[in-house]
Parts: structure tokens; C-alpha cells; sequence
């Protein structure tokens, strides 16, 4: 469970540098006139990094099936985040 939680914990930590480089993107773009990501690509980013930090909280307090199931809760909505924002 050790091993999960410390892989969940890394995939966290990268969304929310992620949504930080995402959302320096977009200032970016938007002070110097070229287009860079959208509202919703950015609005994207800052939810999914909100919510697998805050399931990465859980996992670490929780036990058992509960501090599992936060993990899957990361992955999954991680890779919800590539399918739609990178990959589609």
C-alpha cells in the first residue's frame, strides 16, 4: 500500500505543477498576443490538480480499501485529464 500511495503521491504532484505551467502558459499568451490555452483547458488543470491533491490528503490519512481507493481516484481522474486536454 506504501508503494501505491507514494506513486499517487508523485502523480499529484505533477498535476499541480502542470496546472501551474498551464496556467503560466495562458499569462503568458495573453500578454504577449498568441493564443495559448483556453479557460477550459485551464479551468480543467486547476480542478483535476485540486482534487487529486485533496484525494492524495485522504490516501495518506486513510487506511486499507479507503486509502486505495483515493489513489484510483488519482489515476483515474488523471488520466481523464490527458484523454481530454493532451490527447483528444
Amino acid at each position: 500500500m506504501k508503494v501505491v500511495r507514494g506513486l499517487s503521491g508523485t502523480v499529484a504532484a505533477g498535476l499541480f505543477v502542470l496546472a501551474c505551467v498551464v496556467v503560466g502558459a495562458a499569462l503568458i499568451g495573453a500578454r504577449r498576443g498568441f493564443p495559448g490555452p483556453g479557460a477550459e483547458s485551464v479551468g480543467a488543470h486547476i480542478g483535476v490538480a485540486v482534487i487529486a491533491l485533496a484525494a492524495q490528503i485522504y490516501s495518506d490519512r486513510k487506511r486499507g480499501t479507503a486509502s486505495l481507493a483515493a489513489a484510483a481516484l488519482i489515476f483515474g481522474a488523471t488520466a481523464i485529464l490527458l484523454w481530454t486536454q493532451w490527447w483528444g
